[in-house]
């Protein structure tokens, strides 16, 4: 598909050469923007230069759009358009390659798992020049620029001044696009989720549905949301999800057969978001003067089992 390079219009930059970085790299490519990778995995810069993009979907079938990638922030100078896409534990450095190519009327949004990281960018980059969102996207990275997709997903963006014609852009790469006034509900609304799932999974080592059909896993899973947004609640967050732990049971069952991003590190060797999940809910919960026992449990259990792993290898980023 040939790109029109002069439209500055759909020039995406994407900070991140991971799974759901690479994921919304074809997709949005795919559509028609010219998309340009800026991360570190010099195995996935290396494979996203020289055989593009590539996507295999239920049926086994690999499909391939290209894109640019760049390792130098210097190389997207000017940068209009930034989706911040790398793990938790990097967004400082993700952070510090935008102070140096994001244009200064530039915006850049955060799609990430977790708290803390819109704090961060919106720190080093200023408020302005930051939007906070959420996706239900997910994706099993197979190998360096090549993924297997879980779902459509949606993305949710809090409105905000800059946001131009990105969620058409989202739009047309075939994402359900949602724009709220306030992105916290979602964004805990997610953290519901990831604290339930993501680190059973990860200690477990078993794919999301697996833990409907364990009795304990299923309580324990059930028992995590409920902490969870006990603790939003105390945080003056409104949920919308109504039974969280209904809720997750659900996206268990609607995502059965997918391997969760964080037992997707584990299996590699890779640091963890355990920090900006379950961490960061006890520590929101020691504020509000909550327990939080379970998520206090897992981030330690997850925490140990990473760095059992003996030494981390270079990930994706």
């Amino acid at each position: 598909m040939e790109i029109d390079s002069r439209s500055k219009v759909r020039r995406i930059l994407i900070v991140g050469t991971g799974a759901l970085a690479t994921l919304f790299a074809w997709r949005l490519a795919g559509a028609g923007s010219e998309v340009t990778l800026l991360g570190s995995w010099q195995a996935g810069l290396r494979t996203l230069r020289t055989e593009g993009a590539r996507l295999v979907d239920a049926r086994g079938t690999e499909s391939t759009v290209r894109v640019h990638v760049a390792e130098d922030p210097e190389a997207c100078r000017d940068a209009q358009r930034a989706i911040v896409l790398v793990k938790s534990w990097q967004t400082a450095r993700a952070a510090a390659q935008l102070v140096e190519c994001l244009a200064p009327d530039g915006l850049a949004l955060t799609l990430q798992n977790g708290l803390g990281n819109y704090e961060i960018l919106a720190e080093a980059l200023g408020a302005d020049r930051v939007a906070l969102g959420t996706t239900t996207a997910g994706a099993t990275l197979l190998g360096p620029g090549l993924v297997k997709p879980a779902g459509n997903g949606s993305v949710s963006i809090q409105s905000h001044a800059r946001l131009g014609q990105l969620p058409s852009l989202f739009e047309s790469g075939g994402f359900r696009v949602n724009l709220v006034g306030n992105a916290e509900a979602l964004l805990w609304g997610k953290l519901v989720v990831n604290s339930a799932i993501n680190p059973l999974t990860a200690l477990l080592r078993v794919p999301n549905g697996e833990l409907l059909s364990r009795p304990t896993a299923r309580a324990l899973m059930r028992a995590l949301a409920v902490e969870t947004a006990a603790v939003a609640e105390a945080n003056k967050v409104e949920l919308s999800m109504g039974d969280p732990a209904a809720f997750v049971e659900n996206v268990a069952r609607e995502t059965a057969s997918n391997y969760s991003s964080m037992l997707q590190d584990i299996q590699r060797g890779a640091p963890t978001e355990i920090d900006a999940i379950c961490g960061a809910i006890v520590r929101t919960a020691r504020q509000r003067g909550l327990p939080a026992p379970l998520n206090e449990a897992c981030w330690q259990l997850v925490t140990a089992l990473t760095r059992a792993s003996g030494e981390m290898v270079r990930v994706a980023g």
